[in-house]
């Protein structure tokens, strides 16, 4: 390849260290002179008219560290790169709002999308050429990194004005997308409101589901965390499709429970399968994944027991994410880190799922000759290192014997080179965290899940909310998207049901009214204040919010179901109307694309069902508040305190004004602020809520 000439060496150097990203940070001894994303990266492309080398990627992305090592850790092409380029890395689990911009013309550029993802900016921010992973040689009809390189410096210096031009049409293009969501004045009988809806859904998610396996299409396969919240709810009812919903949902939670996805010894499942089965993971364990999965595992254990997942296998599944989060993400402080990295290092080589593949010879080795043939036997291991998949279900003695090996095999294992930490501490994931672990709580009634979701709620109050802002990531100077506001809110309304602490709804509703101040106009929703200019060029103006969801629900979604349980416990008509505004503007997209729209299903099911409103007061409430924490009804939102005479006058949660039990405990059961008479009776409470169960 001929070498175009550096237009200049400008000093400089690589300014990663000490960001609170650890992706970030893993770049900050290469020779690349990285620069973090904003105003100074682009002010220095302005002042020596160079392009832009925008890197975006993440901690555990495999991809990621094989790029990093092949091009980025070479002195040469770090050389040519720093004199013609200004190269910025950025982490897009810390700015989705810059990764959604630019994955967005990446797609449109190159067809395709992904991490690593290389995209070329002019020094005004907009996009002009992408792509995704380039290997250091040209390989399989790829071009090498220095291919590309070579090719845009010599467009950028012959023929600039051709640059400009098409980085003008593709923001031009962009402008919009994705599609925006404007709130809507919801009428009686908008569509977000009619069961058919939900059929029409559930008909394109049977069209997709993997009969044997579980989950929707075909390899790589994920967890359909968003979706699998939408089946659990409309499980929950006596609709006609209720039991295709529990069917398909069932399929999808054995099938990942018992596959190489779940990590068999430590618990937690990987982000996805790179075979249709589940059998081979792609390692790296995600906050946001385990976050939900913990969720919906629980919210199952609330439906009717039946033989198409048995009780006693979700159990095992959700103590095992459980001990997972507590073990693996926990943080000092409280929140809970972003995620385990895929690789580990295996004889002074960085590889993919080293930690977690065994051999026949190496289970042997741990538990003896004979305990290892029978184990070996039971999980799919024989000569080459694979990583721990179940052969079938187990029965009683093959499970016992399974459970008790783990601790000999979970000890071996953690001698060997461990997977880093990414100790990013992301809003939103840790208020999912802090949901997963409630909900876990209210089937398992394990006190570590109460004690860490308060203990994560108080760390998020401490770290992340200064003066009525939320951080996304503490210490960056990024405001929280609206996901962020809506999932931390959700938690804090959580904690509150959970500990009777109006605290937590005050703080929840705080976040959820900055929410609608920062991220609602009279133009719509959108999903991130843009803080730069650069950020405004390119998408060429303010994006509306995405509608789909992706690893993780739709934030616009999420904010609805805020808003929704919000309402319910404010009486808020106002802030209800808001969110079937936002859900009916959902709909349409939600029946077309249902596989990436379960948490708007999801939330239209809560609009269906209710708010229904359960207000528990008294000194010995706890034993009717464990019946309305294991009602698995859609849309139910609880609400407690002691209901002494002040609080009941006092108190800052209107559903429980009035509501007053100076002995014993009374339960008041209402749906849209409409209450039955209120019981002091467990088999009565459960008698109200069960006729509850939305039939039309």
């Amino acid at each position: 390849m001929t070498q175009i000439p550096a237009i200049m060496d400008p000093a400089g150097t690589n300014a990663l260290a000490g960001q609170t990203s650890a992706y970030l940070r893993q770049h900050a001894a290469q020779p690349v002179h990285w620069q973090p994303f904003g105003e100074a990266a682009f002010a220095a492309a302005v002042r020596r008219e160079q392009p832009v080398f925008l890197s975006i990627g993440y901690a555990a992305c495999h991809w990621c560290h094989v790029m990093a090592h092949e091009s980025f850790d070479d002195p040469e092409l770090a050389e040519y790169l720093n004199a013609n380029f200004i190269p910025v890395k950025v982490d897009r689990e810390e700015r989705p709002d810059v990764d959604a911009v630019y994955l967005s013309a990446t797609q449109a550029i190159s067809g395709q999308g992904g991490w690593p993802m290389t995209v070329f900016l002019t020094p005004q921010g907009q996009a002009f050429h992408a792509g995704t992973y380039f290997p250091p040689q040209p390989s399989e009809g790829r071009p090498s990194l220095r291919q590309v390189l070579a090719a845009v410096l010599e467009a950028w210096q012959d023929r600039r004005a051709e640059v400009y031009e098409s980085a003008d049409s593709l923001a031009q293009t962009l402008q919009g997308t994705p599609l925006a969501v404007r709130p809507v004045v919801s009428l009686p009988g908008a569509p977000d409101s009619r069961p058919e809806l939900l059929d029409a859904a559930l008909a394109g998610l049977a069209g997709q589901l993997d009969p044997v396996h579980g989950g929707f299409g075909k390899a790589p396969k994920f967890p359909p965390s968003p979706v699998l919240g939408f089946l659990i709810r409309h499980a929950a009812t006596d609709r006609d499709a209720a039991g295709t919903a529990r069917s398909m949902a069932a399929a999808s939670l054995a099938g990942m429970a018992d596959s190489a996805l779940f990590d068999q010894l430590a618990g937690g499942f990987a982000r996805y399968s790179v075979t249709a089965d589940w059998s081979l993971p792609h390692y790296e364990k995600m906050l946001y994944d385990n976050a939900q999965l913990l969720r919906h595992y629980a919210a199952w254990l609330k439906l009717p027991e039946g033989a198409d997942f048995e009780p006693q296998r979700a159990r095992r599944v959700l103590r095992g994410v459980v001990d997972f989060l507590l073990d693996s993400l926990a943080l000092p402080a409280g929140c809970f880190a972003s995620s385990l990295d895929a690789d580990s290092m295996l004889d002074g080589v960085l590889t993919e799922g080293a930690a977690y593949t065994w051999t026949a010879a190496e289970l042997g080795a741990v538990l003896g000759e004979a305990d290892g043939a029978r184990y070996a036997g039971l999980m799919n291991v024989a000569d080459e290192p694979v990583p721990l998949h179940p052969a079938r279900a187990f029965g009683a003695a093959d499970q016992g014997f399974v459970d008790s090996v783990r601790t000999a095999l979970l000890e071996s294992r953690n001698r060997r080179s461990q997977p880093e930490l990414d100790d990013k501490a992301v809003a939103g994931w840790n208020g999912l965290a802090i949901s997963g672990l409630l909900e876990a709580w209210s089937v398992l009634d394990d006190p570590r899940c109460l004690e860490a979701a308060e203990r994560c709620g108080r760390a998020l109050l401490a770290s992340h909310w200064r003066d009525g802002r939320l951080s996304r990531v503490p210490g960056n100077g990024a405001i929280g998207l609206l996901e962020d506001h809506a999932w931390c809110a959700e938690a804090f309304f959580l904690l509150f049901s959970a500990t009777a602490d109006a605290a937590w709804y005050r703080h929840g509703e705080a976040l959820l009214l900055a929410a609608c101040e920062a991220f609602v106009s009279a133009d719509g929703v959108v999903d991130a204040v843009p803080d730069s200019v650069e950020l405004l060029r390119a998408q060429g103006g303010r994006q509306g919010a995405d509608p789909l969801d992706n690893a993780t629900p739709s934030g616009v979604a999420a904010f609805a179901e805020s808003l929704l349980r919000y309402a319910a416990l404010s009486g808020s008509t106002l802030h209800r109307g808001l969110a079937e505004s936002i859900l009916a503007g959902l709909a349409p997209v939600a029946v077309r694309y249902p596989r990436a729209a379960g948490a708007a299903l999801a939330a239209i099911e809560s609009v269906l069902s209710g708010p229904l409103e359960v207000a528990v007061v008294g000194p010995e409430r706890e034993s009717m508040l464990a019946v309305a924490r294991r009602s698995p009804l859609p849309g139910l939102v609880i609400a407690a305190s002691d209901g002494r005479a002040s609080t009941a006058l006092d108190s800052p949660v209107p559903l429980l004004q009035g509501r007053r039990a100076d002995a014993g405990a009374l339960a008041f059961v209402c749906r849209k602020m409409v209450c039955q008479r209120p019981t002091a009776d467990l088999r009565q409470l459960e008698a109200q809520l069960s006729g509850y169960r939305p039939r039309t």
